[in-house]
C-alpha cells in the first residue's frame, strides 16, 4: 500500500512537529498545510490542536483556510482533528464567546466546572464504551494523554466513539463517517496513541 499524504494544518499554534512525527511513525507522508492551494492533492488533513479556540479560529480565517476547512468536511474528505482540532468542529466554545465554530458538528463546546476538579485535565486516562474505525483493536479502559479545559457536548450523542470520566464522562471522540476527532493527543499517548494513527491512515 502506498504510503498515505496527510497535509497537517498549521495555524501558528498548532503542536505541529510531534503530530507529523507521529504520523509518519505510522507510514504516511505529510506535508504543512499554511494555505488552501495545498489541500488539492492530499489523501487527508489532520487539525492539531494547542491554543485558543478564538484564536485559532482567526488564524484559519486569515490563512484563508476556514471555508476551504468546511468544504473539505463537508465533501467527505479524511478529515482528524486533535484537541483544539476536535473542538473547532462545533459550533460555539465558552472558550470564546461570540465566536463561531466550523459547525460541521451540531454541539457546543464547554468548560469543566466540578467542584474541586482539578482544571486543565491534565495526564492520563481511561476511554470507555470504544467503537468505530479508529479503536480497532483496542479495548475499553486503555489510556490515552489529555490536555484541556474545555470539551465539546455533540448534539447528537452517538458520535461519539469514545468516553472519558473526568468529574463527569464527556465525549473523548468522535466519528462520522470520514471525519473523526479526538479530544485526546494521540501524539502525546505512545502505542495507543500510534495506533488510533494506523487505523486512521487504515480508513484512507
Amino acid at each position: 500500500m502506498r504510503s498515505r499524504s496527510i497535509g497537517v494544518v498549521d495555524y501558528g499554534s498548532g503542536n505541529l512537529r510531534s503530530v507529523r512525527k507521529a504520523l509518519e511513525a505510522s507510514g504516511a507522508s505529510t506535508s504543512l498545510v499554511s494555505g488552501a492551494s495545498q489541500l488539492a492533492d492530499l489523501d487527508a488533513v489532520v487539525v492539531p490542536g494547542v491554543g485558543s479556540f478564538g484564536d485559532c479560529a482567526a488564524n484559519l480565517q486569515g490563512a484563508g483556510l476556514w471555508n476551504p476547512l468546511r468544504e473539505w468536511i463537508s465533501s467527505g474528505r479524511p478529515y482528524l482533528g486533535i484537541c483544539l482540532g476536535y473542538q473547532l468542529l462545533f459550533e460555539s466554545s465558552e472558550e470564546s464567546p461570540g465566536v463561531n465554530g466550523l459547525g460541521v458538528l451540531p454541539g457546543r463546546v464547554v468548560r469543566f466546572s466540578h467542584a474541586g476538579l482539578k482544571v486543565p485535565h491534565m495526564g492520563w486516562n481511561s476511554l470507555s464504551n470504544l467503537k468505530g474505525p479508529l479503536f480497532q483493536g483496542l479495548q475499553d479502559e486503555t489510556s490515552f494523554y489529555f490536555v484541556h479545559s474545555f470539551f465539546p457536548v455533540p448534539a447528537d450523542a452517538t458520535l461519539a466513539s469514545s468516553t472519558c470520566e473526568y468529574g463527569a464522562r464527556f465525549a473523548a471522540s468522535v466519528s462520522r463517517e470520514a471525519l473523526h476527532a479526538t479530544q485526546f493527543h494521540p501524539e502525546k499517548s505512545q502505542a495507543a496513541g500510534l495506533a488510533v494513527l494506523r487505523n486512521f491512515l487504515s480508513t484512507l
